[in-house]
């Protein structure tokens, strides 16, 4: 298959106004004939959802949450990126475009992203509409800070909680067609499978997590919302219900899966503690623009901290590594987050990290108070802080904040087109679940921008076009296939349900994310690769023969929903492993250790890797096809990234 983008011509700047005048669109009164499924309320799902309705189209939404207000996006902390250039520092769509091409380092297709920095601007304004409490200056004006990858500042926030305003401004907006009775909301509700009628994504099949019951529901389209894939990892940023199964599912029947070895590390996260732990927690990127990130100097001094002989607050200046500062000059503690993480993790492995593990580093906030004052500081971080505080049990208005990597946010995904089809006809990815807009890396603020970019923006005119092109025929579920779909997830079901091993489901998952993060973490190298593919298809086996699935269906079963996760995960973490072994360069998030300068930074390999990695799903146990899309620069020069 050749992968047509469906990119329109023309200068860049004129692509997306130009290409939505020649889409086709759907008259107001038949809009009423068009059913639209969207699953995932987040960010990109409820703004769809909301969108479409306020359209005329009847919408029926999905998610496994008790309310859509629960989704993930409620996690977001640091901002909202928009070229609004408020602060009058040079910024603009153009310099946006730039910023997010360089950051993902140029791996990501030229269009998409210079749409999404187009519609940057026009999300500012529809969230003040809908009542999101942006910080304001004493004018009046929304307020900006700074993010990684950025010399300019254009993030928009709301103290360090800016993805729960936007969350619930979206919901409120999904909230009035829910009364309008134009959604249908569908809580407690996970979709297990797509189903497919004369090639075209025609409906979806669900578990109701209360009852059990097995539904299936059509629709003309199907809109995934559903998320990132960072819980392969086990241990992730992510809540812990975050799963890959819809597109994952997806991808089984038809979809390409594109670049999924692109991961993110965030540098700023509270560390490991122990085994125990199920998921980590993010301290906003925000925290860079006042706090210093630093080592101490020499293993010895590094040592007598982890034995508590010294105090940060009693080492001297000059027996301080602010490392970020000193490597990268030009943008200090703001480098992008690829860069930012691994440059802790070399501190840490050169025996310099702190904390009772060693694997930490500080974030020190002494200069910020001593500058600003602590009440300023608090105006702007005090929830942060507060969480923090909480977690370790420790003030870091007196002490710095230990922080060390963690996974993310994954800017793989299915693929899409301009329009955010898959290669499925009717199967549309939006918000993280596809991989169209940051490239090798993500800028922070710009997981929230793409998400109501895509809802708010994108889907409303390219959806359009696809349903004048099929017409309103009837859609319902009496097709053979839906029967077929439905067939299919009640033997999976009744598989696990049959599993009564001695391993828990908790054990493989875990057992996992150490492969994952040990051999396809912040680096890789090929031996490594090869390692991790085959414990992973060793895992697979151990799975089904020794897993223990507790409980029945007809009832709440919580086993039974992480059985379906964890299966899937595995066989997608093992895709992640082959996708990293073919990419033989370092880019973004992506490190291969063969591949670096002699300052041990990330080495592209133009000539042989600017392409979209799409993986075809080719049967259980076979091979995945790679497929390709050449990515075109016409606008921006390739070049060695740098931040120095």
């Amino acid at each position: 298959m050749v992968l047509d983008s469906k990119t329109p011509q023309g200068p860049l700047a004129e692509k997306w106004n130009k290409y939505k005048f020649d889409l086709k669109l759907v008259n107001p009164s038949n809009k009423r004939k068009f059913t639209v499924i969207v699953v995932g309320t987040g960010l990109a799902g409820a703004s769809a959802a909301a969108s479409l309705a306020e359209l005329g189209y009847n919408v029926k939404a999905f998610c496994y949450q008790d309310s859509p207000r629960r989704a993930h996006s409620i996690a977001a902390q640091g901002g909202i990126n928009a070229a609004k250039n408020y602060q009058n520092d040079g910024d603009s769509v153009y310099r946006l475009f730039y910023d997010t091409i360089k950051g993902g380092d140029y791996r990501s297709r030229e269009s998409n992203v210079h749409r999404l920095a187009e519609e940057s601007v026009n999300i500012i304004d529809q969230c003040v509409a809908q009542g999101v409490p942006f910080a304001r200056e004493y004018g009046g004006l929304l307020d900006n800070r700074s993010f990684g990858g950025a010399q300019v500042s254009r993030t928009f926030y709301a103290r360090g909680q800016t993805g729960q305003q936007l969350l619930l401004g979206a919901y409120s907006a999904l909230n009035r067609q829910i009364n309008l009775d134009k959604v249908e909301m569908y809580n407690r509700h996970e979709m297990l499978d797509l189903v497919m009628v004369d090639g075209k994504a025609q409906g979806i099949v669900t578990r109701d997590l209360i009852s059990g019951e097995i539904e299936s529901f059509a629709g003309h389209a199907v809109l995934l919302c559903t998320g990132g894939y960072g819980n392969v990892f086990y241990l992730s940023t992510n809540a812990m219900g975050c799963n890959a199964t819809a597109i994952w599912r997806a991808h089984k029947k038809g979809a390409f899966f594109a670049n999924p070895c692109y991961t993110q590390i965030h540098p700023t996260c509270i560390p490991v503690t122990g085994d125990y732990q199920s998921k980590l927690t993010l301290m906003s990127e925000s925290l860079r623009n006042d706090g210093r990130v630093w080592v101490p100097k020499t293993k010895e001094l590094a040592e007598q901290v982890r034995k508590g002989q010294v105090k940060p607050g009693d080492i001297k200046e000059d027996d301080r590594d602010y490392f970020l500062e000193r490597k990268y000059p030009s943008f200090g503690n703001l480098v992008p987050r690829d860069v930012a993480s691994r440059n802790a993790k070399e501190a840490c492995d050169d025996g310099k990290g702190v904390g009772t593990t060693g694997k930490a580093v500080y974030l020190d906030f002494a200069d910020a108070i001593h500058r600003l004052g602590k009440d300023a500081v608090q105006a702007k971080y005090g929830n942060l802080f507060d969480m923090y505080y909480q977690i370790t049990d420790e003030n870091p208005y007196e002490m710095p904040m230990r922080i060390y990597p963690a996974v993310h946010y994954t800017m793989g995904g299915l693929w899409v087109d301009y329009n955010l089809m898959t290669t499925v006809p009717g199967l549309y990815a939006l918000g993280e679940c596809n991989f169209s807009d940051h490239g090798a890396n993500r800028l922070g603020a710009s997981a929230l921008m793409q998400g109501l970019a895509d809802g708010y923006f994108v889907i409303p005119y390219t959806l359009g076009d696809y349903l004048a092109g099929i017409g309103p025929k009837p859609v319902d579920t009496s097709h053979p296939a839906f029967a077929q779909t439905k067939k299919d997830i009640t033997d999976r079901i009744n598989k696990f349900l049959a599993m009564k091993g001695t391993k828990t489901l908790d054990e493989y998952h875990r057992d996992l994310g150490l492969i994952m993060w040990e051999y396809c973490g912040m680096a890789r190298n090929e031996a490594g690769l090869l390692k991790a593919k085959g414990l992973i298809q060793a895992l697979k086996v151990d799975f089904w023969k020794n897993a223990i699935v507790l409980g029945e269906n007809e009832e709440m079963n919580m086993s039974l929903e992480k059985a379906g996760r964890v299966a899937d995960f595995i066989e997608l973490g093992e895709l992640m492993v082959d996708d990293a072994l073919n990419r033989k360069e370092s880019c973004g998030g992506h490190f291969r250790e063969e591949s670096q300068t002699e300052e041990g930074e990330a080495k592209r390999d133009d000539e042989n890797f600017a392409y979209v990695a799409a993986w075809k799903f080719k049967g259980e146990n076979t091979p995945s096809e790679l497929h390709k899309e050449d990515l075109i620069f016409e606008n921006v020069k390739l070049t060695q990234r740098s931040y120095k």
